[in-house]
């Protein structure tokens, strides 16, 4: 029986989720506050609305027969769009609000894991006022990383030490003067994703994916929603081992065990310290680029997955290729902090798919925060396109995804050229190396 999936989000991680699931036997519609071309392209239907109003989009989920749903971006959990589609009979894979609040507040989030003895949290203090945060960052014996609690789009965390001096944290919170902040211990390390299929108390882990936060080349600038990101071709990355990776296997497993009646994906973002594993934050949906690197190589059909979830059965186990991936992002000039919406994008998806061939690798293109109109491709404030290179190794990957960029057209956009280069990669196995005294 074939399932009508409803997919909520138009960003470049909902075209990966919209592709694998039109790879398998989906029929999908998808609804999104932009128009993306590639979503568009896969799905019987495609609804221009505002994904955080649940009762429009439980109204276009029920007009076009939806089974099942996947809520991509973080906004409409916080929003309830889970609760109402799931209240309206429609299964909804991704959290209902309240469990939703593991991403959405990080004030509860990190007394979450202090309440429930969950390992990897650092020292913290949250605070709902200014100025007492200001006199603790006087007063503190170390560097810090500062925190709103709320969502801010993968861009609100400043860190002490590392981007800004202390006098420039107090700053940014008097100038912002946030509801709510949380101060906790920096953190010094690799940082690395694992992200999880979550239902019915089960999870199946995926490969460990390191994304790239800073805009520019060498970590250089402030925090993005990601420039870039790699996978290698087993669970671990070249600068884990198999106990980093299963010590953050079990930090999602205690998280889950503790989070009654989570369903979705819960992501979790580690820093590999001298210590061990610590969790730098939990997100309640697939990482964006995360998704690119993990759904390309997933084997296992996510249908079935969502279905499984659905109807109460067992989780399929998952399978993947045996394969590297290299994601890159090409963003508007002045993006993050001053981007430049409305430019024409001239992509040549096609050139950018033919220039793997030869090569032992394939080169994929998704489309993120762009808007299709009448008369051609525009951008946003976001991220524009990423294309993703698929090889044996990341250095081969990483070709590949260079030499789809080249074709597939940046003209008046940005790239982070360094990301998966192998003088990068071996920059984080020696900064591990370091740290555990090699």
């Amino acid at each position: 029986m074939s399932e009508t999936v409803l997919l909520v989000g138009g960003g470049g991680r909902e075209h990966a989720i919209a592709r694998a699931l039109a790879d398998g036997d989906a029929e999908v519609h998808a609804c999104a506050g932009n128009r993306n071309p590639g979503i568009a392209a896969v799905a019987e239907s495609f609804e221009t609305l505002e994904t955080t109003n649940s009762k429009a989009v439980t109204a276009f989920a029920e007009e076009v027969g939806a089974t099942l749903a996947v809520v991509g971006p973080e906004g409409p959990l916080e929003a309830g769009v889970a609760d109402a589609l799931d209240d309206a009979g429609i299964y909804a894979f991704g959290p209902r609000e309240a469990e939703a609040r593991i991403e959405t507040d990080k004030a509860f989030q990190r007394r979450f894991m202090r309440q429930n003895d969950i390992p990897g949290c650092p020292e913290f203090e949250t605070f709902d006022d200014t100025t007492a945060a200001c006199e603790y960052i006087d007063e503190y014996d170390g560097d810090l990383a500062v925190k709103p609690a709320g969502l801010t789009g993968g861009k609100g965390v400043r860190v002490v030490g590392d981007q800004v001096t202390a006098e420039e944290a107090k700053e940014y919170l008097r100038d912002n003067d946030y509801d709510r902040v949380v101060l906790e211990e920096r953190l010094v390390g690799e940082e690395f994703t694992v992200q999880a299929f979550v239902a019915d108390g089960q999870l199946r882990v995926t490969p460990a994916v390191q994304d790239h936060k800073r805009a520019y080349e060498g970590d250089e600038g402030p925090n993005t929603g990601g420039m870039g990101s790699y996978s290698d071709a087993g669970l671990e990355l070249p600068f884990l081992t198999e106990d980093d990776y299963r010590e953050a296997v079990s930090v999602l497993e205690a998280t889950v065990e503790a989070l009654d009646g989570y369903k979705g994906v819960l992501y979790g973002q580690f820093m590999l310290t001298a210590e061990g594993v610590k969790v730098v934050e939990f997100n309640a949906r697939f990482g964006d680029p995360e998704a690119m690197n993990t759904l390309p190589v997933l084997n296992t059909d996510l249908l079935d997955v969502l279905v499984a979830a659905r109807d109460g059965e067992d989780l399929p186990q998952l399978s993947f290729a045996p394969k590297a991936t290299v994601c890159k992002y090409a963003v508007p000039e002045g993006y993050p902090t001053d981007p430049e919406a409305g430019a024409k994008v001239r992509i040549d998806e096609g050139s950018a798919a033919r220039a793997a061939e030869g090569s032992d690798g394939e080169a994929i293109l998704y489309y993120a925060s762009v808007d299709e109109r009448e008369d051609g491709v525009y951008t946003t404030t976001s991220r524009s396109f990423a294309v993703v290179g698929v090889s044996d190794t990341i250095t081969d990957a990483e070709r590949v995804a260079e030499d789809a960029l080249a074709v597939a057209g940046e003209e008046g956009l940005r790239v982070r050229h360094d990301v998966g280069t192998e003088d990068l990669v071996q920059r984080r196995v020696d900064h591990v190396a370091e740290l555990r005294g090699e």
